[in-house]
């Protein structure tokens, strides 16, 4: 079962990026996916995004808290295999000191189609976030983007944690 954009060929990342800025996101920083590709390709080019490309998710959300310390509203998107090398971040700094951040990741492995390296993860992301109680919603193209990203923000506010929001392919490519 897909969730993405099934085919139209559209990319909803400029309303994507639109709706995170007039939401007061002003940090963003993460690790590059190919259905991500959209999105960094807008923050790469827009200086006033100052996206900033980690080597690691998790060196990503050390960032996103240092951020958040200093005024800021962070995004940090991933491959959900970065998920896996984030896990620990987020359970011993973000969750535990209660800094939110907004957790943008890809779902790779979605229903089983995909290589063989992404199913395993694809599988097992939705309950890890669940373990961790981070609340999470998968982002749909045939909804607007702006109420699905206010969700986010109010959910981050509110409750002091990471929230996330997951992508199918063909949404944000």
């Amino acid at each position: 079962m897909s969730h993405g954009s099934h085919g139209s060929g559209k990319s909803y990342a400029p309303e994507f990026v639109a709706a995170l800025k007039e939401a007061g996101f002003d940090f963003f920083a993460g690790v590059p996916c190919s259905l991500l590709k959209g999105l960094v390709s807008l923050l790469d080019a827009d200086p006033s995004a100052r996206y900033i490309s980690a080597t690691r998710e998790d060196s990503a959300i050390g960032m996103a808290f240092g951020a958040w310390l200093g005024g800021r509203l962070p995004m940090v998107l991933m491959q959900n295999s970065g998920l896996g090398v984030s896990v620990n971040a987020l359970a011993s700094l973000s969750t535990m000191y209660e800094v939110p951040a907004l957790l943008v990741i890809s779902w790779r492995g979605e229903g089983g189609n995909d290589a063989p390296e992404h199913i395993m993860m694809g599988e097992i992301m939705l309950p890890i976030l669940d373990l961790m109680k981070i609340q999470h919603r998968v982002l749909r193209a045939a909804e607007p983007m702006g109420p699905q990203v206010q969700w986010a923000k109010d959910v981050m506010l509110s409750t002091r944690q990471p929230a996330a929001l997951i992508v199918p392919a063909g949404v944000l490519e």
